[in-house]
């Protein structure tokens, strides 16, 4: 399967988005995230909702068919986890998005999406 993906500067763009949402928690910057990707994929936009924890801090991220995607928030993430880091939150957050953009065959495509998307992007190998 051969996946279309946005050039390296636009990942990049949507990785800077990311990184400082975390670590500011402006709302706008992860909306120019996902509305620069949806434009990308001629989507409209998900309705991200923000969570304490999912399923008793089992799970990192869930998207449902209808568009609707929950999210630990990173304030969250940053607390009860253990693996903490925001590489691992900005990957949850690619691999949700994958889910939206891609349903067939969803995990296998939501983990290549997630993988695809940040390489290069920081200069390494």
């Amino acid at each position: 399967m051969r996946m279309i993906l946005p050039s390296l500067k636009e990942r990049r763009a949507v990785d800077r988005c990311l990184s400082s949402f975390f670590h500011e928690y402006k709302p706008l910057n992860f909306k120019r995230a996902v509305s620069s990707l949806c434009r990308f994929y001629h989507l409209k936009m998900p309705h991200v909702e923000w969570f304490e924890y999912i399923d008793w801090g089992k799970t990192a991220g869930k998207t449902y068919e209808n568009g609707h995607i929950y999210l630990i928030h990173p304030e969250n993430w940053k607390k009860g986890r253990k693996y903490n880091s925001e590489r691992k939150w900005i990957n949850t957050v690619y691999h949700e998005l994958a889910h939206y953009i891609f349903w067939a065959d969803a995990e296998n495509k939501a983990d290549k999406f997630a993988a695809r998307m940040v390489r290069g992007v920081n200069h390494h190998r």
